[in-house]
């Protein structure tokens, strides 16, 4: 941005994956290879969900191809209708899938502090057409679980979570996946717990379980019976093979998440203006994020940030920003939702790169190219306002061509 090279000549990304031990999962794919069993809830599937089932302490685990997949299932599974209440601050597949089964999304506030939902709030948008929350875990941090369920079981509705950021993390030492009607996960290839694609939907209750399975697989009996309308969101053997492998090291993930977060809080630990998103040290957590939030004292916005950075091969995201009650699918012309502090957190927030293909030096490189951002701040914002009157004249020429 200053006029020299770019800090990284090969971009750092957000959630990148990098799969270790592929010597097991390679030996998993051959013993299904050799087995000639590939899907149809194939044996190292049922491995996979006992062995998250016994990680959540829940009773009954049902994995599917992906996660929004398992969304939608648990949403068709309780016999909603009408209205869900849910966060606008998410990534937009929780909202997608309410809206895919016909279901009208309801977006609630937040929280300023916690990101995630706010009881109060959604106590006040609930009305008789209303059937679920759906609470979110945003950053792997537990959502109000006490206070959601005093909500739903007063006015008789059901309480489901998103928990794609939450595996392995715990509230007041219970493991998220125990909470409401059902909880569901995300093994996504940018998860330190990935099966590539993959989902699954954890409960304690086996009536809901056994729909959950039939649903996933045509609306077929164990029998192969077709008893309802399904469809198919099985996961494969390939895999619940990665997922199990992936499972085996999980410690180690953790740790290696715990450790690229600490460098970024040590790192940036004396920029005025930078908050790190804390995580509660008492709880079991994994990590998953490093999330920047930009007060009005910093010398230079979040936006500014985000450009900086990228023209030093960085690229890191503006989750979520917009809020989903801003997106073309939700926005409504007049009488929309105002959600002060959805808009304000999409104004101040920048996820980084982290997790399992970040190194510690690449941390140190990042946070050195902060500090002096923060130093140099008037040169950085002039060498960006020079970049953009540059970028919108190239734009206003190739418009008159």
């Amino acid at each position: 941005m200053l006029g020299g090279p770019p800090a990284f000549a090969e971009p750092l990304l957000v959630g990148r994956p990098l799969v270790r031990r592929r010597h097991a999962w390679f030996a998993r794919l051959r013993d299904a290879l050799n087995r000639r069993w590939l899907s149809n809830n194939g044996p190292l599937v049922r491995q996979f969900e006992q062995a998250v089932a016994r990680r959540l302490a829940v009773r009954h685990v049902v994995a599917t191809a992906n996660g929004t997949l398992g969304l939608q299932l648990t949403l068709r599974a309780l016999d909603l209708h009408g209205e869900v209440i849910l966060p606008s601050f998410t990534y937009v597949a929780t909202a997608h899938a309410v809206a895919w089964e016909g279901l009208r999304p309801v977006f609630c506030d937040v929280d300023l502090h916690t990101h995630n939902l706010d009881p109060a709030a959604v106590e006040r948008l609930i009305t008789p057409r209303t059937s679920a929350i759906l609470g979110v875990h945003l950053w792997g941090r537990p959502a109000p679980v006490d206070a959601l369920a005093r909500v739903a079981k007063r006015h008789g509705v059901r309480l489901v979570y998103d928990a794609a950021h939450a595996f392995g993390c715990s509230d007041r030492g219970r493991m998220v996946g125990s909470f409401g009607d059902a909880e569901v996960f995300s093994f996504h290839a940018t998860k330190s717990i990935t099966t590539i694609e993959g989902g699954a939907v954890a409960t304690s209750n086996g009536a809901l379980a056994d729909r959950l399975r039939r649903l996933r697989r045509f609306g077929l009996s164990p029998e192969g019976e077709v008893e309802t309308i399904g469809t198919n969101a099985t996961m494969s053997e390939i895999n619940a093979a990665l997922g199990l492998t992936t499972l085996e090291a999980f410690d180690q993930l953790v740790a290696r998440n715990r450790r690229c977060y600490a460098r970024y809080a040590e790192g940036l630990s004396a920029l005025p203006g930078v908050g790190v998103l804390a995580y509660d040290e008492r709880e079991q957590t994994t990590y998953p994020f490093v999330v920047l939030e930009f007060g009005k004292d910093a010398p230079l916005n979040r936006d500014e940030v985000a450009a900086l950075l990228e023209a030093e091969g960085v690229h890191a995201r503006r989750y979520f920003a917009p809020g989903c009650h801003s997106l073309p699918p939700y926005r409504r012309t007049r009488g929309g939702p105002r959600l002060p502090n959805t808009e304000r957190l999409c104004r101040s927030l920048l996820t980084m790169p982290s997790g399992q293909a970040v190194t510690d030096r690449q941390v140190r490189t990042l946070t050195a190219v902060l500090r002096r951002a923060w130093a140099e701040a008037p040169a950085v914002r002039e060498a960006l306002t020079a970049r953009c009157r540059s970028s919108k004249g190239r734009t206003r020429r190739g418009r008159t061509a």
